[in-house]
């Protein structure tokens, strides 16, 4: 299939984490499995159908003025159960951000703070799985 478009498809979404340590445990607990990749300062997991990475850095590395709250843009992640997700992800120490949000044609969001501070997205979202279903047949 070509491919015109200039933005193919996020390669790596970075969260910093002033606990480097603590948040390479927490996402390793979320994702069940530990980082592929894990040097001081950046660990990187690769996760789901499409196999997108997911990289933790340290704070002490963050860019000097970036924002150090909350805001902007929201990366969600696609989940089989929105419901079960967010339990799963509030149970082991995330707060709830945004809650369970339907958005229309089958889309419902949900968003959380991970403990370190960083917007995690979740989502049910039937494009996703139609995408992958027509990439399965191919």
């Amino acid at each position: 299939m070509a491919n015109n478009h200039p933005l193919r498809g996020f390669a790596t979404v970075n969260y910093f984490a002033a606990d480097h340590a603590a948040a390479v445990k927490w996402y390793t607990e979320l994702l069940g499995t530990p980082p592929y990749f894990n040097k001081t300062g950046y660990a990187e997991f690769r996760i789901g159908d499409y196999q997108h990475e997911l990289g933790l850095i340290d704070a002490a590395y963050q860019k000097e003025g970036s924002a150090t709250t909350p805001g902007g843009e929201i990366i969600y992640w696609h989940v089989d159960n929105l419901e079960e997700a967010l339990e799963r992800i509030l149970a082991i120490g995330a707060k709830e951000y945004e809650p369970i949000t339907p958005r229309g044609g089958g889309f419902v969001t949900a968003s959380v703070l991970d403990p370190f501070g960083n917007i995690l997205g979740i989502m049910y979202n039937p494009h996703y799985l139609e995408v992958l279903g027509s990439l399965k047949k191919a």
